[in-house]
């Protein structure tokens, strides 16, 4: 193991090499909501060998570069919405259904169905009004920005992407429950095609939606509060790869300064502020 590697965070792993991101999926190591821990600090706490990871990190051959690695910032937002956005919103109810199917046929001997079943149709709860606001709101705003326009109802664009980070906490979580409660997608050997294309379809699911994240917190998000910090969005930034950005030296979206009485979040969950008008709402 190198002291570069040990260090490196990630978010940083999986965007030099993508195919990285379902190594660190098996292994249980969250690169899209945790990203910015270092390898070494993600592996001690989850009681893994660090060098046997950096090999197996490693071992992910170094593949031509991601088409949306390319992209600016708008065009970044609009390939997300296009891709995971889409995906969950045709693969997300289908996966509804076939949980209470198999739960229905299997749920006797399988109580973990119950769960399964709850904790899909929560996710789906969180997501679904998230993509709108993403949609509505803030990737709208992005178009606003690059062209310079910073007159926005929720002041900085800090704010609304805070909570939508707070927002991508919680879908982890809930991912990570659906992965401890299947024990990684394990199929029982008394499982049906049903029962078998519903664990396939959640981790592809987890795989999908991790990526999604790490688009999004690790890149897109740093590359739009990079475009607010410069000059009207005017210049190289505003047409500049998002990719670029998401080293910067600027702080990370969670760490920025959040103005008094703006977006106000309750630790641990509670009400948030609407990322409209800047109060408390949906």
């Amino acid at each position: 193991m190198t002291d570069t590697t040990a260090i490196q965070t990630l978010a940083d792993l999986v965007g030099e090499r993508p195919a990285r991101a379902g190594v660190l999926d098996r292994l249980g190591l969250d690169y899209c909501c945790h990203g910015q821990r270092s390898l070494a600090e993600a592996c001690t706490s989850a009681g893994l060998d660090v060098a046997a990871v950096e090999q197996a990190l490693d071992a992910v051959a170094v593949g031509e570069r991601e088409p949306w690695e390319q992209m600016s910032p708008l065009e970044l937002a609009a390939h997300i919405v296009a891709t995971h956005h889409s995906f969950l919103r045709d693969e997300m109810p289908a996966v509804i259904l076939l949980a209470d199917k198999v739960r229905s046929v299997h749920g006797d001997r399988h109580p973990e169905l119950a769960v399964v079943g709850r904790l899909v149709a929560e996710l789906w709860a969180d997501l679904e009004p998230h993509l709108d606001k993403e949609e509505h709101v803030l990737f709208p705003a992005i178009d606003h920005i690059a062209a310079g326009d910073r007159d926005m109802p929720f002041g900085t664009v800090a704010n609304p992407i805070r909570v939508m980070m707070a927002e991508h906490d919680q879908a982890g979580d809930l991912l990570a429950r659906l992965r401890e409660v299947t024990a990684g997608f394990l199929v029982p050997d008394d499982a049906c095609g049903s029962y078998r294309s519903l664990y396939d379809r959640l981790s592809a699911l987890e795989l999908d939606t991790h990526v999604h994240i790490h688009k999004e917190n690790n890149v897109l998000f740093p590359a739009v509060i990079d475009l607010e910090h410069h000059s009207g969005g005017e210049g190289p930034l505003g047409s500049a790869p998002a990719s670029e950005h998401h080293r910067s030296a600027h702080p990370s979206p969670r760490a920025a300064r959040r103005p008094a009485g703006v977006f106000v979040m309750r630790e641990g969950g509670g009400d948030v502020a609407d990322p409209v008008v800047g109060q408390p709402g949906s």
